[in-house]
């Protein structure tokens, strides 16, 4: 028996010493001065939610596993965010400007990660960034072109500013190959653009335009609505008019969940293709719009905003954000967030510091694996490098909503279904 009672003694005092060693070195972890992630953000918008949660879930992995190795020594990451308010109609860029200020001088931000989130914000911000030499990198809005364009013409003064996901040229590549599809297959060829007054909606669907009559389509005419507009019927009646069959909508307000319903309920022959439609990324959007919804497409940008096979990073993360989250990757924004911090723990990693012109440099050669894809950029422009084979690079997806379901149809690497049209088009 004394035997027995010394066992058990022995068991839980070894139990007890673990379990101390334990605490302290979490202890200790926790106690090293953590690397301060600063995150502009429109947070009562979807590509400034879905960022922040993809950036948080990121986060709380590396932290669990240690966090990042510096100088020998395992640093946490902490994540500092300010709301930029840059989607919201009429608020000034110079708000967006004041957040990433903020983060910079009051909240003492390492590395900014996230936005801000509308183009000319995040357009504005680059010369902030060039001044503080704080290392950006954008995960999530954001698609103007000119973003990398600045970064290759003024290197130097530029070359603090990275973008982790596509921008508007890739997407109008990725949705002019669909429409040819659409053609072939259907013998759809007259397209309707509407876009919000955005930089990178004016611009996109202006080069949509172009390019799609150079591939021999007849575009019907464009349409430009405010932001936060909430009736749509005129540009419908207008598309219905010319005689469309595809609406190629370039809109991040969640408004344009109201031009979903009306097109249904107008039974408008014309097929919408959203190569930026908020609304329609989000996983409530069926229940938002009673089903109206149905046979929209649209550009989530990356794969792993919309469940495919793409690596075997996309379901592992669409697994982990649906159980820390209570909800499915919401759209844009959500991987890309999501793989920025293990790109930049990584290049932190490779740099051995947390000097912006090492990390830079270390950047600068990635080179890994991720939820969309093999994830490099140009080292010139500090884009990430796309391929419609992720294999290759950072890979798009497109959806379409079937039956309730967000189903990946582009590009066929990854995808899981094929376009369905309404029955009152057939």
């Amino acid at each position: 028996m004394k035997t027995r009672r010394t066992l058990i003694v022995t068991v839980l005092t070894t139990l007890g010493i673990l379990s101390l060693t334990a605490f302290f070195t979490a202890s200790s972890a926790i106690a090293k001065k953590p690397i301060i992630l600063g995150c502009p953000l429109s947070t009562s918008f979807l590509y400034g939610w879905d960022a922040e949660r993809g950036i948080k879930l990121a986060v709380e992995e590396i932290n669990a596993q240690g966090g990042v190795e510096v100088q020998g020594e395992k640093r946490p990451f902490a994540v500092e965010v300010i709301d930029t308010r840059d989607l919201e109609p009429g608020v000034p860029v110079s708000e967006a400007l004041l957040a990433v200020e903020k983060l910079i001088l009051e909240k003492k931000a390492d590395f900014i990660l996230g936005g801000p989130v509308r183009s000319e914000a995040a357009l504005a911000a680059m010369p902030l960034l060039s001044k503080h030499k704080k290392v950006s990198i954008v995960t999530t809005g954001v698609l103007t072109p000119k973003y990398h364009a600045m970064v290759k013409e003024n290197y130097d003064k530029y070359k603090y500013s990275f973008r982790i996901h596509g921008e508007a040229k890739q997407l109008v590549g990725e949705i002019l190959t669909s429409f040819v599809n659409l053609r072939e297959r259907y013998g759809l060829n007259k397209i309707f653009v509407m876009v919000q007054d955005v930089a990178h909606a004016r611009a996109a669907g202006e080069i949509i335009s172009k390019v799609a009559a150079k591939k021999d389509f007849e575009v019907t005419g464009l349409e430009i609505f405010p932001t936060g507009t909430s009736d749509f019927s005129m540009g419908l009646l207008k598309a219905r008019r010319s005689g469309a069959d595809i609406l190629n909508i370039w809109m991040d307000m969640p408004e344009s969940a109201i031009l979903l319903k009306q097109w249904y309920n107008m039974k408008i022959k014309a097929l919408p293709f959203g190569s930026t439609l908020a609304a329609a990324e989000q996983p409530g959007f069926w229940e938002a719009t009673e089903g109206k919804g149905e046979y929209t497409l649209c550009n989530v940008v990356n794969a792993g905003n919309a469940p495919s096979e793409a690596t075997p990073w996309t379901m592992k993360f669409y697994r982990a954000y649906t159980e820390k989250w209570g909800i499915e990757p919401e759209g844009l924004g959500s991987s890309s967030s999501y793989m920025a911090v293990y790109v930049l723990k990584e290049a932190i990693e490779r740099a051995g510091t947390l000097d912006s012109d090492q990390v830079v440099s270390a950047l600068e050669k990635t080179d890994m694996m991720g939820v969309y894809g093999r994830l490099r950029f140009d080292p010139e422009s500090h884009q990430v490098i796309p391929a419609l084979d992720p294999e290759e690079g950072a890979v798009g997806s497109i959806l379409q909503w079937q039956d309730g379901k967000r189903v990946v149809v582009f590009p066929e690497s990854i995808a899981t279904g094929e376009i369905l049209l309404p029955p009152w088009m057939e």
